[in-house]
């Protein structure tokens, strides 16, 4: 009597359950850490970072609103790796149990699969596994609510490629809605998760989908130190001191995401971001909290790689929290940048080839033509290394300890991505800069990105970009490179940006800060006119103020970003960063 009892208020309760769309269950999601190291690794204990159960009471004390669980399922002892490919039933009780005590703790939970080496070595050998897998799982979670969430793989990479990537997603997707029809289900790019695998990417046609994507840039600044990566000890110093240009170079790159989840009608999750523990620790809350902040003006959820290693918030062997790094996450409010000066070091005059050379290898076709003050390549069969189609400038000089910006204008007849860097012009042609992936789309746009300069200074630098994964034709209509110079600003009276938080002064007053839409203001001195002027220090608009105490301006049309407001009477001038949406 009592489990009939059970199960009828069981199915009540399911049958009354508010059903959220996939943008609400996304909004839900909010803040997130993954738990890394732990079922990743080829046992819970191997790499030293066992789950306890307290860990989710902590988690969800700390401020977060869900876990990301990191799962590798596809190890001998977890899994068949032949015919019928069954999951231990001991492993999956282990994960049940550990989904369970998330919930107990209120907490939304991300499971993924991790780590399918076979998969990405031989995807035609292993893709049978590898969905009955991923059957077998959404069978023994199909009762679970909707606060538990399937991500098919993490980082599909090597040879699992972007078209390949796009079927075998869809096939996965297909077992999974046999047992699970409109249970929430995060989909990744090829190429390591990033953002560079999404031009290739095919959403299918599933309103119950959420677009995850992975970022750790600048790369040389997150995983300095990393000692699973070759050659990061070499960028050992490196820092993130929240310039204005290191803004823009973030702004740049998510562009492209923006436009395709809203093509697309996907919500966005970051699945992972986070800077090594290698990094000193001001770089790393200034990074951290300026994307947290910035993801979830975008609206954004994400998950921080991650809760208990190399780049956590808990120390498990002293049981104390990195505050520092938690603070930056969950409490940190957004401060206003740092703006710095450059000088120029490179600037290209396309009125002739300019020095620039196109290297094309056996597996590829491709040519370069100047005109109408233009770079264009046309790569005509690409390879799926991107490096057999080159486009380089030799005698680029950089300094060890300076720090550079890099300046691309460009677009392509269709939405391709390629790779950027400044490097080595010699073997073993390593990358100073580290590797930008730069979406280019039908409409030109601007990206930028900075580096420092951790290597011996190189006067014969190249500056190169990877072209050849995709057929396309590319326009490059400018490449800049300038150093920043690295010196203290003087004291001005005026001309001084408030602080985000400071929405007034004796002159004026602007809000919303942050703003959407439409700035309003009110005006307390007698300006004449007003100025908005973005981050390179264009003049976007002029406008006469004289006797205008009350305005609204709308500013819908402009990207995502900071600017700047400046109001002037005569020679008198004070300004305001503003910050768009």
């Amino acid at each position: 009597m009592k489990t009939k009892l059970f199960t009828l208020l069981l199915f009540c309760n399911l049958a009354f359950a508010q059903v959220l769309t996939t943008s609400e269950i996304n909004k839900n999601l909010g803040r997130g850490v993954n738990l890394g190291n732990m079922f990743e690794a080829p046992s819970e204990t191997e790499w030293g970072n066992p789950f306890k159960d307290e860990y989710f009471e902590k988690i969800a004390k700390m401020g977060f609103n869900h876990v990301r669980i990191p799962i590798r399922w596809d190890v001998a002892s977890r899994c068949l790796k032949t015919s019928p490919y069954t999951i231990n039933k001991t492993f999956l009780d282990r994960i049940k149990y550990v989904v369970g005590k998330a919930q107990e703790n209120k907490l939304m939970v991300i499971m993924n699969m991790h780590h399918h080496e076979d998969l990405f070595k031989d995807p035609a050998a292993n893709k049978e596994r590898f969905l009955s897998q991923w059957a077998q799982i959404a069978e023994n979670f199909k009762n679970y609510n909707q606060n538990v969430l399937f991500e098919v793989m993490n980082e599909p990479n090597t040879n699992l490629t972007s078209d390949l990537w796009n079927i075998y997603f869809k096939d996965a997707l297909s077992e999974i809605r046999k047992t699970n029809p409109t249970r929430a289900v995060l989909i990744g790019t090829s190429g390591w998760g990033g953002l560079g695998g999404l031009p290739t990417l095919k959403v299918p046609d599933d309103k119950n989908l959420i677009l995850t994507i992975h970022y750790y840039n600048p790369f040389n600044f997150t995983h300095q130190g990393a000692d699973w990566v070759n050659g990061a000890n070499d960028w050992l110093g490196t820092k993130w001191e929240d310039l204005q240009l290191e803004r823009d170079q973030i702004n740049s790159e998510f562009n492209y995401l923006i436009d395709f989840a809203k093509t697309s009608k996907i919500p966005v999750n970051i699945g992972e971001f986070g800077a090594f523990s290698k990094a000193d620790i001001e770089s790393r809350v200034k990074w951290t909290t300026f994307l947290a902040r910035w993801f979830e003006q975008q609206g954004f959820s994400w998950a921080y790689w991650e809760f208990s290693a190399g780049f956590g918030v808990y120390n498990p062997t002293t049981g104390q929290n990195n505050q520092q790094i938690l603070d930056a996450l969950v409490k940190n409010v957004l401060q206003s940048p740092k703006v710095v000066d450059s000088k120029l070091i490179y600037q290209s005059d396309f009125s002739t080839i300019d020095g620039w050379n196109l290297g094309v290898q056996p597996t590829s076709t491709a040519n370069l033509i100047n005109s109408d003050k233009l770079l264009k390549i046309d790569v005509k069969s690409a390879s799926k290394d991107s490096w057999h189609v080159q486009l380089t400038k030799n005698n680029i000089a950089v300094s060890k300890g300076k720090r550079y910006v890099v300046y691309i204008k460009g677009k392509a007849d269709k939405s391709v991505s390629v790779t950027n860097y400044v490097g080595k012009n010699g073997a073993p042609y390593n990358s100073y800069s580290g590797y930008s992936s730069i979406n280019f789309t039908t409409n030109e746009s601007i990206f930028s990105y900075t580096f420092i300069m951790t290597d011996p200074t190189d006067n014969a630098a190249r500056i190169n970009f990877d072209l050849g994964s995709n057929i396309a034709n590319i326009e490059i209509s400018l490449i800049k490179i300038e150093e920043i110079i690295d010196k203290k600003e003087p004291e001005k009276e005026v001309l001084k940006p408030l602080s985000i938080e400071d929405d007034s002064n004796k002159d004026f007053k602007i809000f919303p800060n942050p703003v959407s839409k439409v700035l309003n203001l009110e005006i307390y001195n007698d300006f004449e006119s007003l100025q908005i002027i973005d981050s390179k220090g264009f003049e976007l608009m002029k406008q006469d103020i004289t006797n205008n105490k009350k305005l609204s301006i709308d500013l819908s049309y402009l990207n995502a970003g900071s600017y700047i407001i400046n109001f002037s009477r005569g020679k008198y001038n004070v300004s305001k960063r503003i910050f768009k949406l």
